[in-house]
């Protein structure tokens, strides 16, 4: 989507020479490696927590670092900066009393420390907002990831297309929202829907993926991880640009009986070589499994390979063990104060160091670049034990609030991207695309809409653009951010019947009118937050107010405008079919591990949420 205007004053001054960039003779266009976490779990964050106070040093100390109490180390000051830069804290002395983001709430004896929001690119997991350390989580269990925000730059406000994985996957990989490229459903109104095992559909043949737009450019691609986007033979990955996989269609739920639901196929490139708690165990009971280990030697060994071809690449590494069931190897189990979770995030944390170390050691640091983000917010409902942290944002995964679809974000190119610094630009995971092309010097499709932006003049020069930010749950337009206001159509979390069986996606949260168990429609009047002030959305502007109605008047032409130009693609979420889940992949005849399916019989699927 075009941008709506272009914003000529820089919230923070960024130098760099771009000489050479893109240069006529220059031997091959930048590596590019997107980092992609699962349930997202960066940092469990100081907001949510008392303001720090005297009694708090001798327990946290990592957090007296961020305000001031303590003498940091230099890398602990250089997280310290990134945090200040990102406005996420402010220095404090003994005597001070906490950062507060509303003066209504100021004389409040027990408030609670609120900062804002972070996004992440190109090396994707699933994680929340607030499970990096750089973020302010307080146990200090993501060194390398830290390093990585100090040596390159964060963005504090970066956006998943969607609240949930497969969608938001599907937007990445196009640069398109999930209602025009078909990853959603019309079987209810705003329906949360992915690709479990049993759905019919998946990602169309008429949408142009990354890779296969790369191969323009002479690139070798490589997905190692869930793919997530269709697990039927038409659309395995390796028929939509990538010349490499290595891992599975879904997630890696189970283990099943293979008689009423098979276990889930782990690929290589065209055939299954294994299936989840067979070849490629998963322990439910300890959390072990060697599955992150595996993931990383694809990676280490892709890299190695290109390298030694001297060809450009694209590693898509798309890991999932910060999804429940959360899973680590047996040398990070009961290593992390935050249980088996943060045993995960540790092992990441460990193989992202690992992946950065080997860009040294081949001396490509400067031709490579290097995005860390998320699929959608941390799942709170498998926290604390199996889900992460969204920081000071509202509600979790599943939902269109900040904790939903508010990501971390790092963008790491050293002698490119200058380093320790922090851009305030709105960004979203669809605009890894457009930037991915845009590195690649190759242009954007012209016969569709694409919605994401070029970071590039963001990350190089500084430079911010106004763009908005479109929260879709379903087929249904929820809430839409411009600059710092945020304007909410409907709300719901999920209905009474599943919160009252425990279904909980904003546990601890309950905001009157806002977090609501039924679906609420505000159409006619929306719901309108000032995020710089309320990243939490516990206190929507007056209606009568001016401030609301002159964002209103914003938000209203920027909707009208989306929604006059939208044309809907196919849905590809609303059939099921028990016949189509992975009895018998490719590959299973060679391993004695084909399954004979059951009568097919469609039906529309169920989405309750």
């Amino acid at each position: 989507m075009a941008p709506v205007a272009a914003v000529t004053r820089w919230r923070l001054l960024l130098v760099l020479s771009a000489a050479g960039f893109g240069a006529v003779g220059a031997p091959k266009p930048p590596n590019i490696l997107l980092l992609l976490m699962d349930d997202d779990t960066l940092s469990r964050w100081l907001p949510g927590r008392p303001c720090l106070r005297k009694q708090h040093v001798s327990d946290a100390c990592t957090l007296a670092h961020r305000v001031g109490f303590c003498k940091p180390s230099p890398a602990e000051a250089t997280l310290s900066s990134l945090l200040a830069k990102a406005r996420l804290c402010r220095p404090l002395s003994l005597s001070d009393s906490c950062p507060l983001l509303s003066p209504a709430v100021a004389a409040a004896p027990t408030a609670s420390c609120v900062l804002p929001q972070q996004r992440r690119e190109r090396f994707l997991l699933k994680m929340g907002w607030g499970d990096l350390g750089v973020y302010g989580e307080p146990s200090r269990e993501t060194p390398n990831l830290d390093r990585m925000a100090a040596e390159g730059m964060l963005f504090p406000n970066f956006y998943s297309a969607n609240p949930l994985c497969s969608p938001s996957r599907a937007a990445l990989l196009t640069g398109r929202l999930p209602i025009r490229n078909g990853f959603y459903t019309t079987n209810g109104h705003a329906r949360n829907a992915y690709t479990p095992q049993e759905i019919v559909g998946g990602i169309p043949d008429g949408e142009h993926l990354l890779p296969e737009l790369l191969k323009g450019a002479g690139y070798a691609s490589k997905i190692v991880g869930k793919w997530h986007l269709g697990h039927r033979p038409q659309f395995h990955p390796l028929k939509h640009g990538f010349d490499e996989w290595f891992g599975s269609p879904n997630c890696h739920f189970g283990p099943y009986d293979n008689r009423a639901r098979p276990n889930i196929p782990v690929y290589r490139d065209w055939e299954m070589v294994g299936r989840y708690y067979e070849e490629f165990p998963i322990n439910l009971r300890t959390g072990e499994a060697n599955l992150t280990q595996v993931y990383l030697q694809e990676a280490l060994d892709f890299m190695k390979r290109q390298q030694v071809a001297q060809r450009p690449f694209f590693l898509y590494w798309a890991i999932d063990a910060t999804h429940a069931p959360v899973y680590a190897s047996r040398p990070f189990l009961g290593t992390s104060r935050r249980g088996r979770y943060g045993d995960a995030v540790r092992e990441i944390d460990d193989s992202v160091g690992k992946i950065l170390s080997l860009l040294r050691d081949l001396r490509i640091t400067e031709n490579t670049f290097v995005f860390f983000t998320s699929d959608n917010g941390a799942a709170l409902i498998s926290a604390p034990k199996q889900g992460g942290s969204n920081g000071p944002f509202l509600c979790g995964k599943q939902t269109t609030f900040e904790g939903g679809m508010r990501e971390p974000a790092i963008a790491w190119w050293p002698g490119r991207i200058p380093a320790g610094q922090v851009s305030h630009q709105l960004g979203s995971i669809m605009d890894l695309f457009t930037t991915s092309l845009a590195l690649a010097g190759l242009a954007l499709p012209s016969d569709r809409v694409i919605d994401g932006l070029d970071l590039l003049p963001a990350m190089l020069r500084g430079q911010l653009t106004d763009r908005p930010i479109f929260y879709y749950r379903g087929n249904t337009l929820m809430a839409v951010t411009l600059g710092q206001y945020k304007a909410h159509f409907w709300t719901w979390t999920n209905s009474w019947e599943e919160y009252r069986q425990g279904i909980d996606f904003c546990p601890g949260q309950n905001v009157s009118g806002v977090t609501t168990h039924t679906q609420e429609e505000h159409t006619k009047l929306p719901l309108i937050f000032h995020l710089g002030r309320d990243p939490g959305e516990r206190y929507p502007l007056s209606f009568a107010s001016t401030e609301y109605l002159d964002a209103l008047r914003g938000v209203t032409l920027v909707v009208q405008q989306h929604q006059k130009t939208l044309v809907p693609g196919q849905p590809q979420l609303n059939v099921c079919n028990q016949a189509v889940m992975n009895w018998a992949p490719p590959g299973c005849e060679k391993l004695g591990k084909c399954l004979t399916p059951p009568e097919s019989i469609p039906e529309k699927c169920s989405w309750p949420h």
